[in-house]
Parts: C-alpha cells; sequence; structure tokens
C-alpha cells in the first residue's frame, strides 16, 4: 500500500499523517499512531474494549518471526478485509482505533517520580586532590611565555 491509498482509504475518516516506519507506514490523527501499513497487512491499534470486534470478524493479530520464535503484538489487529471495500464503516473502525490508542496512552503515563534521596558528595582522597591541584598548576605554568 503506497501513501496516496492510505490517504484515500481514510478519507471519510479525517485527515491522517502517514510517516514511514519499518517496512511500510505508521497512520496517526492528532499526534496519536492509530494503524500500521506494513507487507503484512493493514493494522489498527486495539485494546479490550476493541479486541472482541476483532475476533468476531476473524481477524488476527499482528505478529512477525525472529529467528528464535514468533512474537504475537495483541495491541495491532488486521483490519477486516470486508472494510476495504465499505470507507464509512473502516471510519468508525478507525475512530474505534484512535480511541484505543488514546486510552493506551494515558495508562502509559508515567507517575510522579519520588524525590531522591540526596546522596552524600563523594570524598576525594587527599593524594589525588593534591595530585589534581599540582597537573592544572603545572599545565598553567606552560601556557605562561
Amino acid at each position: 500500500m503506497d501513501r496516496e491509498f492510505l490517504i484515500d482509504l481514510f478519507a471519510d475518516f479525517g485527515p491522517v499523517t502517514i510517516r514511514k516506519m519499518f517496512s511500510g507506514y505508521g497512520i496517526s490523527a492528532d499526534g496519536t499512531n492509530f494503524a500500521l501499513s506494513l507487507r503484512a497487512g493493514l493494522f489498527l491499534r486495539a485494546d479490550e474494549v476493541t479486541i472482541p470486534d476483532f475476533e468476531a470478524e476473524g481477524s488476527k493479530p499482528f505478529q512477525y518471526s525472529t529467528r528464535a520464535k514468533t512474537v504475537v503484538v495483541n495491541s495491532y489487529w488486521e483490519l477486516p478485509a470486508r472494510l476495504f471495500d465499505d470507507s464509512a464503516e473502516l471510519a468508525q473502525w478507525a475512530r474505534a482505533a484512535l480511541a484505543a490508542a488514546q486510552r493506551a496512552k494515558v495508562k502509559k503515563r508515567p507517575k510522579a517520580k519520588k524525590a531522591a534521596a540526596k546522596k552524600p558528595a563523594k570524598k576525594v582522597a587527599p593524594k589525588k586532590a593534591a595530585a589534581k591541584k599540582r597537573s592544572v598548576h603545572k599545565a598553567a605554568k606552560k601556557t605562561v611565555p
């Protein structure tokens, strides 16, 4: 899928930003990535609210293989093929995917960091400190004509 095709595909959804990502494109709206277009197909962001809809359509989560295993990415599910011909319904699924991505963003917000206990300053051994002063002093003498 090329950039122009994706822009046309999401036209009923609204304006999208298409950026190069991995072996395809990341698709976002309002700064939130909600879909991936990869060699393997088009995948929408999903969560516990929307996964049952994907399962009902017979879709599968995004997966890829490494040398050691197959990795399943449960947060992106394949767009049901029938939606490529129904732009109005695709827009509804895209809105649900954007909502899932926004819910995930809220969950990831970092909690307030606790104030770190102040550690005492490291003490420099007297011999090292004296050697440091001498080397700085010698360097200063060398630069003076």
